[in-house]
């Protein structure tokens, strides 16, 4: 085993290179594959993204359909989509190809840390797509409730579909920003009480990120994601100061050990 591992350390520039290119070649036959997948899930993903607006609209007989304005727009979207989907289905394979690249250069500690970071980001990350997959039918009810009396709302859909993904993945990488904040504290580059002290200034992120991310006039729908988002700061700095503390008590047991060795 340590063979192996001063192996890994002592590889040149071009082995390296060669390291990488293999692990691309497979993350890219990985995504190639993944999107083939992908373009035969279209059209039931189409389905479930639309649905939210076929509801609202039947729901408050609105008048509003979904269309492809040119001869190649559902061939483009259909692409766009595909590539999306091959991204997320092949995540497991492309992230460890990514870990496999890069790990040998980690110590045993970095690792750790790596790890977490990954294991924690994911449910996070779906916790937030949830939140917003379940607030997009109260997006689809404001802003098609702007659509004057009388008329017709006729929806692009490629801006339709790539607007849902967009709130999908704001909303979840939303979610993995604090998981940065502890991550940074794990590796000692920011204190828990600079985190703290920066709370002001967190919060108005958080507001305006909120307010970005959720384009309706309905203030509940921002509180909506800005709620979590507060709570989930205010956890990681709690664990940062606890790691802090956890730190101070260990680096005053060495000096303390140093001292009576001296």
């Amino acid at each position: 085993m340590f063979g192996r591992k001063d192996k890994e350390r002592r590889m040149s520039l071009g082995s390296h290179l060669k390291e990488l290119r293999v692990r691309l070649s497979w993350s890219a036959g990985f995504l190639v594959v993944g999107t083939a997948i992908g373009w035969f899930l279209f059209e039931p993903v189409f389905k479930i993204l639309q649905a939210p607006l076929l509801e609202v609209t039947k729901a408050r007989g609105i008048e509003a359909v979904v269309n492809f304005g040119t001869v190649v727009s559902a061939f483009d979207l259909r692409v766009q989509v595909s590539i999306f989907l091959g991204v997320i289905i092949t995540s497991p394979f492309w992230l460890y190809n990514l870990w496999a690249f890069v790990s040998p250069g980690l110590k045993t500690r970095e690792r750790r840390f790596t790890l977490g970071f990954l294991f924690s980001s994911v449910p996070l990350f779906l916790s937030g797509a949830y939140i917003a997959w379940s607030s997009l039918p109260s997006f689809v009810i404001v802003l098609i409730g702007f659509t004057p009396e009388g008329s017709s709302n006729v929806i692009n859909a490629s801006d339709y579909i790539l607007f849902a993904i967009r709130i999908v993945l704001v909303f979840g990488l939303a979610f993995v920003m604090p998981v940065l904040l502890v991550l940074m504290n794990f590796a000692n580059i920011v204190t828990g009480k600079a985190i703290l002290k920066g709370w002001r200034v967190a919060v108005l992120v958080i507001a305006l990120v909120s307010a970005l991310a959720t384009p309706t006039a309905d203030p509940m729908s921002m509180f909506l994601l800005m709620g979590p988002l507060a709570a989930l700061y205010f956890i990681a700095v709690g664990i940062a100061v606890l790691n802090d503390k956890r730190r101070a008590r260990r680096d005053a047991k060495l000096l303390g050990e140093e001292l009576e060795v001296d």
